[in-house]
């Protein structure tokens, strides 16, 4: 992934760095995945650092797709 580029996404990239903790995790009889974060948490916080909510919508569903797929591949890999 390349570097943000703008003042805004390095905002959104802090963010992206913050929402560890509001993962939403399916778990089942196979085990566990990462479905992706609790995007109302997500929007909230951005808005509490003084993020623009709508860069923060439109950026973090691409970032959100990679840390699911990274996460996801890691799992795998690890109880594989």
């Amino acid at each position: 992934m390349s570097r943000p580029l703008t003042l805004e996404g390095w905002q959104v990239w802090d963010l992206a760095q913050r929402l560890t903790g509001q993962l939403r995790i399916a778990a089942g009889m196979g085990g566990g995945a990462v479905i992706g974060w609790d995007m109302t948490a997500a929007l909230a916080m951005a808005r509490a650092l003084g993020v623009s909510p709508l860069i923060a919508a439109e950026l973090l569903p691409a970032l959100e797709a990679v840390m699911v797929r990274k996460l996801n591949e890691r799992m795998e890999a690890r109880d594989g």
